[in-house]
């Protein structure tokens, strides 16, 4: 919205309003159609991902992406179309009544400041030149182009890119049930105690034979105190709390000489194993005189942080895999767990594809291949330093983070893009002239685009819910180190660089490198 608005002030005040929407689409579209196309593609390859909650966020923000982007190249078009005849006719702004263009000595200084206006530059014959782009025409695009002022900003990236990668090595994974609930919960106070003096253990482990099985069989039964000795033997389990209907079963079956590997002893002396553990009538399940499933339960320790918990989930799936009976192991807690075996492998998979399927669509629509690797090195840019910058911010790579950060992937390359494309279409010669070309027809609208989206979620800093203040922590790192790439790293590098410019231009400076100016009959002309 705001580049389409900044390319409209930038057109003559004087051409027909066909003529000035032409020129705005034409130099507007092309780089909205690349922002939004990488926006989308970014939220549309997070279906990808393990986690439904974040497959339908991105099915439907990348739509509302869709409708956003259609709603800009018609309806907010039709609104400057129609603005454009009113300014032809040199109507109010509110009551679109005629005013006068020039000032009214005979009225009061409030009248002139209100009602009249319509005054243009008559030298370029567009829009009076607006305060923001003549600091970056003046004063901030020179500032940036000095030698000292790159070094500067050289410094700063590699200080900003160092600390970042420090922060994703201290990045944590997993959430904490805590941040889930809001911060006046009981749960808080709940889990903090329960921390606090009841952390030796971690949580109570099923170990469930999946299949019916003959119990009544010795080797299988042998199989199977062999399996809960591998569990009881890790690192992460207290085998003195094990709990085995199983053993005790046999324990029974000793005391009263009974010979468990008849199928029809085995079964019908449950119910004195019943009587001497009545908890174990809960773990079997017994249908037509076959047990169906059963379940053992095994006590863990030394559960302290996200890692042992990833560590303790992939050991006893192993351990359960690797058992000649069908087990698997089940906690409710596991249902956490599980995210710290995929949330890396999702998060960087859906980092490279977005980013080699945008270095696609820049080398499509971006007239300049070096530019284009310049828009994708901004992605990973941004990413590390979000993701270090997060671990600085006390927040953990989890489903709610990684959320977040498929909005980041999108976001990440907008505000370079559009500089970037601004940076090449441009008619300028030189490459010190050209950034800061693109500095003055783009620089306002960023800054724009990110002081509204930053004032736009800045109350959900005050929420007191975590996953709000997540979302706020994550998106006013990604806007902000967006808008430094956009503003001050992409233009310092490009500067350097030099990209061929188009026919015309590149004529007209061979015309004036390679002719000498003399005049004839008042007229200057060109002599090769």
């Amino acid at each position: 919205m705001f580049i389409l608005v900044s390319c409209w002030q930038h057109t003559k005040v004087k051409d027909s309003v066909t003529d000035r929407m032409a020129t705005t689409y034409s130099e507007a579209a092309v780089s909205v159609t690349i922002t939004t196309m990488t926006d989308v593609l970014a939220f549309y390859i997070g279906i990808a991902t393990s986690f439904p909650s974040i497959r339908s966020f991105c099915i439907y923000t990348g739509t509302a992406f869709i409708f956003c982007y259609i709603y800009n190249l018609t309806f907010l078009g039709a609104v400057l179309a129609l603005n454009g005849r009113r300014e032809k006719s040199n109507r109010h702004w509110l009551t679109f009544m005629k005013v006068f263009s020039e000032p009214q000595d005979s009225r009061g200084r409030m009248y002139n400041r209100c009602c009249t206006g319509g005054l243009y530059d008559e030298t370029t014959g567009t829009e009076i030149e607006h305060p923001m782009n003549s600091f970056f025409r003046k004063y901030y695009g020179p500032f940036l182009m000095q030698s000292w002022t790159k070094v500067f900003v050289v410094v700063l990236y590699v200080t900003y890119l160092a600390t970042s990668l420090l922060g994703c090595f201290a990045l944590q994974e997993g959430i904490d049930l805590r941040n889930v609930a809001t911060d006046d919960s009981y749960i808080i106070p709940y889990y903090n105690l329960e921390d606090q003096y009841l952390s030796t253990y971690g949580p109570r482990v099923m170990v469930i034979v999946t299949e019916s099985t003959e119990y009544w069989n010795e080797s299988v039964r042998t199989d199977l105190d062999n399996c809960m000795n591998v569990f009881e033997n890790s690192h992460y389990v207290e085998k003195n709390f094990s709990e085995s209907w199983l053993r005790i079963y046999e324990n029974v079956a000793k005391n009263m000489s009974l010979d468990l590997n008849d199928h029809d002893v085995f079964i019908t002396n449950l119910p004195a194993l019943f009587r001497v553990d009545p908890n174990s009538q809960w773990n079997i399940n017994i249908s037509a005189k076959e047990i169906v499933a059963s379940r053992f339960f095994i006590q863990t320790i030394n559960v302290k942080n996200s890692l042992s918990e990833k560590n303790l989930l992939k050991q006893l799936r192993h351990f359960a895999k690797d058992c000649k009976i069908s087990l698997m192991v089940y906690h409710p807690a596991f249902i956490h767990f599980d995210q710290y075996l995929v949330i890396n492998q999702n998060t960087i998979q859906n980092v490279l594809i977005a980013a080699g399927a945008m270095l696609i669509i820049s080398l499509l629509l971006i007239p300049s291949p070096v530019c284009s690797l310049w828009v994708t090195f901004t992605i990973g840019s941004v990413i590390v330093g979000v993701s270090g910058y997060m671990a600085f911010w006390h927040v953990n790579l989890d489903s709610i983070s990684m959320i977040n950060l498929v909005i980041c992937i999108g976001f990440s390359v907008d505000y370079s893009a559009h500089i970037s494309y601004a940076y090449v279409s441009n008619s300028k010669i030189s490459a010190h002239e050209k950034a800061i070309d693109a500095l003055f027809h783009l620089g306002y609208p960023v800054v724009q685009a990110s002081a509204s989206t930053l004032v736009g979620i800045s109350v959900l800093s005050m929420a007191a819910t975590y996953v709000f203040r997540t979302c706020f922590k994550i998106m006013f790192l990604v806007i902000t180190f967006g808008t430094l790439h956009g503003l001050m790293f992409i233009p310092g590098k490009k500067q350097k660089l030099k990209f061929p410019p188009c026919q015309e231009d590149q004529i007209a400076h061979d015309v004036l490198m390679n002719c000498t100016l003399i005049r004839r009959n008042g007229q200057l002309k060109a002599v090769l």
